[in-house]
């Protein structure tokens, strides 16, 4: 099955979807307009990233693409910068109130954890276009860019059944939130209707994000450790940065490691582990940042509610892997449940 990811259909998706898309907002050239002195430079797409940072190569770096072809394509200034250690919410609205006043536009918090500060920030900037990936934030002003996680996972399922050999598969969460439970979620319901014999182990690696649960591969490669040693030859994780060391304990056990967000197998940090990266859930939230940044380029900035879920390519299961190819009945059972979750007769649980 060939994941397809191109930004018209996702831009058609999100307008069918949306709940509101509507003119409010301005250009660029008016961003630091009404609460914040603008630089008068003409600037587009601001990013702020989630806990991990830039070089993730998963959550972050997939919002960066969406940067870069934005960059590329308007030729404007772009800005991503990084978050800091043990950050507050009062740290959050100080980054997102600088990008505005500098005349970002729009301005992009990536993560659930920009929810509180964009709040209060986009009421403040009403003629700056806001978007925030993984959350929704209320305001006339703010894109809410959401996934649907949950299928992606159950297509993981369905490949971590069809693969295992010793019907025992695992799943390392890094944060225990609403959101890395939907990920669990889909990828229990997967395995278990592809094959109900197959044992799921789960584990999540912190409470809290301050704890380190998204930007510690340690604790991921130790989870996956425990999770191999009792017997589980796939593991899936939804961990962000630690996720590395998920795919690093995989790979060096010679078991199956699924990756997400990204295309892992694609990604050149993890190019001695793509061996054992048998396939990546996948959220196109580069190219939900893009569309974002494309509608406040064409004077038309999104609101409300943005929903990227299987019937627009907004998430999917990459099959970069040749091996994917190669084992029995695993790319049919992927494309059947594909098609049922589209045409709804598969109805994937979100908790």
């Amino acid at each position: 099955m060939r994941r397809i990811s191109k930004l018209t259909r996702v831009a058609v998706g999100v307008a069918s979807l949306a709940l509101a898309a509507t003119a409010c907002g301005g250009t660029s050239s008016e961003a630091g307009s009404d609460g914040g002195e603008s630089s008068g430079d003409a600037k587009g797409l601001a990013i702020a990233y989630d806990i991990g940072g830039k070089g993730d190569q998963s959550f972050n770096d997939a919002a960066y693409s969406g940067l870069e072809k934005a960059q590329k394509e308007f030729g404007y200034k772009t800005a991503d910068i990084e978050p800091t250690e043990g950050e507050t919410d009062a740290d959050k609205v100080q980054r997102l109130t600088s990008l505005a006043k500098q005349g970002y536009n729009p301005i992009v918090g990536v993560g659930f954890a920009y929810g509180p500060a964009m709040e209060e920030v986009a009421k403040k900037y009403p003629k700056v276009s806001f978007g925030i990936v993984d959350s929704v934030v209320e305001g006339d002003n703010v894109a809410s860019l959401v996934f649907a996680e949950n299928e992606a996972s159950y297509l993981a399922g369905v490949a971590a059944a069809k693969a295992t050999k010793t019907n025992t598969v695992g799943f390392v969460g890094g944060v225990d939130v609403p959101l890395i439970n939907k990920f669990e979620a889909g990828y229990k319901q997967g395995v278990e209707d592809t094959n109900p014999k197959v044992k799921v182990l789960s584990q999540y690696l912190t409470q809290t994000a301050e704890e380190g649960g998204f930007s510690s591969p340690d604790k991921g490669k130790a989870a996956a450790e425990a999770q191999l040693e009792k017997n589980a030859d796939v593991v899936y994780q939804a961990a962000g940065l630690s996720g590395q060391g998920v795919i690093e304990a995989a790979a060096t056990a010679k078991k199956w490691a699924i990756g997400v967000d990204s295309d892992q197998y694609k990604q050149e940090a993890l190019a001695k582990y793509k061996d054992y990266i048998l396939t990546s859930a996948t959220k196109d939230i580069g190219d939900s940042v893009y569309a974002l940044a494309k509608s406040v380029e064409d004077g038309k900035p999104l609101t409300g509610t943005q929903t990227f879920d299987l019937k627009v390519d907004g998430v999917g299961l990459a099959d970069s892997n040749p091996e994917f190819a190669k084992i029995p009945g695993l790319s049919d059972a992927v494309t059947k449940a594909k098609e049922g979750i589209v045409d709804g007769s598969i109805k994937v649980k979100t908790e």
